[in-house]
């Protein structure tokens, strides 16, 4: 966190002292889990330049170097770059295979690929640990054999791979159990890691898909699962400690037993060695911490309206102002009633979640989710069950507290099933936290660009004109209630619509526009990409109609839109396509396949496309308003 240039910071009472040190810690953790995250997740550069940049983290690149060129179209047809597969205008797959290639891979950059759904690099020279391939949640394929990869496999490390199909890790030198997460892949067909040193017990691999397994030459131990019966014994050998009948082998029972007894003590000194490192960082933190760190505590913000936090856990509380009357209360009274004067705790906007304060978010565990144009989310786990995801928003400093809280609590008063609610927000003058439910599906986006899986497969064409309407009735609803904002939302995309368990969207990130103060943040929202603010820099109502447009088209077509990039390079001018195919009679062409077979609903999907196209028309004058494109589209289930 950001430290105070004020500089008017005065040492907390002594009966305060214990919670100025865990509220240190909480903003520590915040600050690591922020800036050392590897789970970035931005589209932000175009697919030549990504490629560039993940070459650059290569070593010996001989065999790309003749094509791979910065400002090149990777996928023309004419000048196409060299192992690089290509489905119509978008990066399908990396086919790197003995190139001869070594370094460290840098797999951010790949993010920015969204087709990419084949990744080779089989027998070449890389080694180390496995580099984060979990990043790329839409791999179909992955091949890494053939080269010195080492160590072990985290057990969770495919769990958000749900695409794959094929995984060939064989010929390395990988060690541990074989990772659990392997076994729940549901599309899984072909799976190759013999000749590594895996040890430890077979997951039970129970797909029907499932045509392919080599776990010969390793260290396995303990019985074949039955579910994989159907196997034959080149697919176990070379394990001296594994038995079944495949190997001809009875288990005997008893030493098995006793082998699984003995496994987690090889885990033992890794925990040892961890409460060892984790003592040495409170030891640091709190040397720093006597040296006068540069860290603010929460309770010294803004002294100099005369307010601190006297007492606080979790239970109560007590705000003390300068004349020295004082009120006591819950944390959720403190929070609530004091209309954002609390600054020790989180001001509570919403108690149909339950109640909670800063104290239990300390005691959370938390997950990085990514970074925005907004600031840095971060999703909390409380003692309590409750899962929430915390925003920390470093650009809204153009208002004073109570104002502040004034549209915070405008905001957090909205009551609409299509609208993602706020639970609380902590003020700091220099960035503020805003609190809302953790929606467990994630987002429109992942769904339709990133995962594979079943979540994917539910995407039907009911499920999906389902998401259209909901998106429509938040969106009619917010241009209702914040009719005078210049932008009622200001940033509608596929990646702040989340999906419920029964897919029914919820708009994030609204009603953000009058609080932000700074420019070139303000023109990051994608209220931005608008034709009309592109070229004359203006916004209105009717912008928040062309990002509707978008998602439309987005949906019907399963066609990642060029305009999210911030040059345009990369995925599909979805406006000018769609735009193209009307004026040629050939809407039903541009209709996502995996859709296009409830042939019963074409023309449902038409008129919707023509709604899309007519929320994107260039000239805000003749686009349509989100009544109209509200009423249009509740229409379309009439059909």
């Amino acid at each position: 966190m950001s430290s105070n240039k004020h500089g008017r910071c005065s040492p907390l009472p002594s009966s305060s002292s214990n919670l100025s040190q865990k509220l240190l810690f909480f903003y520590i953790s915040i600050f690591f889990l922020i800036f050392l995250s590897n789970t970035p997740f931005s589209f932000s550069i175009s697919e030549d330049e990504a490629l560039i940049k993940f070459k650059e983290s290569l070593k010996n690149t001989t065999a790309l170097d003749s094509t791979w060129h910065k400002g090149s179209n990777p996928c023309d047809k004419n000048k196409k770059w060299t192992r690089v597969q290509c489905e119509g205008n978008a990066v399908e797959g990396l086919l790197l295979g003995e190139a001869g290639l070594s370094g460290e891979i840098d797999v951010d950059p790949l993010i920015a690929l969204p087709g990419l759904r084949v990744l080779e690099l089989a027998n070449n020279s890389f080694s180390g640990t496995i580099p984060e391939f979990f990043l790329l949640g839409a791999l179909k394929s992955i091949y890494i054999d053939g080269n010195q990869f080492s160590g072990e496999i985290p057990k969770d490390f495919f769990s958000k791979m749900g695409s794959l199909k094929k995984v060939w890790f064989s010929r390395n030198k990988f060690s541990g159990p074989i990772p659990e997460s392997l076994a729940n892949l549901k599309y899984l067909m072909e799976l190759h890691l013999e000749s590594n040193e895996f040890s430890g017990p077979i997951p039970s691999f129970s797909q029907a898909s499932l045509a392919s397994i080599d776990l010969s030459n390793n260290k396995l131990q303990g019985e074949i699962p039955q579910s994989m019966s159907k196997f034959g014994s080149d697919s176990f050998k070379g394990n001296n400690e594994l038995c079944g009948k495949q190997l001809g082998k009875e288990c005997n029972k008893e030493k098995e037993n006793n082998t699984f007894q003995k496994a987690p003590m090889s885990k033992l000194k890794w925990i040892i060695l961890g409460l060892v490192v984790g003592l040495l960082l409170i030891t640091i933190l709190f040397k720093a911490k006597r040296k006068e760190d540069h860290f603010d505590k929460l309770g010294k913000e803004n002294l100099d309206e005369g307010l601190h936090v006297s007492s606080s856990n979790r239970k109560s509380m007590s705000i003390r102002s300068e004349g020295g009357d004082s009120v006591h209360g819950s944390s959720r009274r403190g929070a609530g009633s004091q209309r954002g004067k609390a600054m020790g705790d989180l001001v509570l906007v919403n108690e149909e979640k339950g109640t909670f304060g800063l104290p239990d978010l300390m005691k959370a565990a938390a997950e990085v989710l990514g970074n925005g144009v907004l600031g840095s989310a971060y999703k909390a786990k409380m003692v309590n069950g409750l899962s929430v995801v915390v925003k920390r928003l470093r650009e809204m400093n153009k208002m004073n507290r109570d104002v502040f809280d004034t549209e915070i609590r405008k905001i957090s008063k909205l009551r609409h099933r299509n609208i993602l609610q706020l639970l609380a927000y902590h003020y700091r003058k220099e960035e503020k936290l805003l609190v809302s439910e953790y929606v467990p599906k994630g987002s429109l986006l992942y769904l339709l660009h990133g995962d594979r899986g079943i979540s994917h497969a539910e995407l039907n064409w009911p499920t999906r004109l389902k998401i259209i309407q909901g998106v429509a009735s938040g969106m009619s609803f917010l241009h209702s209630e914040f009719a005078s904002y210049v932008v009622p939302h200001g940033n509608l995309k596929s990646s702040n619509i989340l999906l419920t368990e029964k897919y029914e969207p919820l708009l994030s990130d609204y009603a953000f526009y009058p609080l932000i103060n700074n420019t070139q943040t303000v023109q990051c929202l994608f209220a931005y990409k608008s034709p009309e603010a592109i070229q004359n820099e203006q916004i209105s109502p009717k912008s928040d109609v062309y990002c509707l447009g978008i998602i439309i088209l987005e949906i019907l077509t399963g066609k990642f839109p060029s305009q999210y990039l911030n040059n345009q390079k990369g995925g599909t001018d979805v406006v000018q396509w769609v735009q193209s195919a009307i004026a040629e009679n050939r809407e039903s062409e541009l209709i996502d396949q995996e859709i296009a077979n409830a042939t019963d609903s074409i023309e449902q999907m038409v008129k919707l496309l023509h709604v899309g196209a007519a929320c994107t028309v260039s000239d805000p004058d003749k686009r349509i308003d989100m009544k109209e494109a509200s009423r249009r589209i509740e229409e379309i289930s009439l059909i």
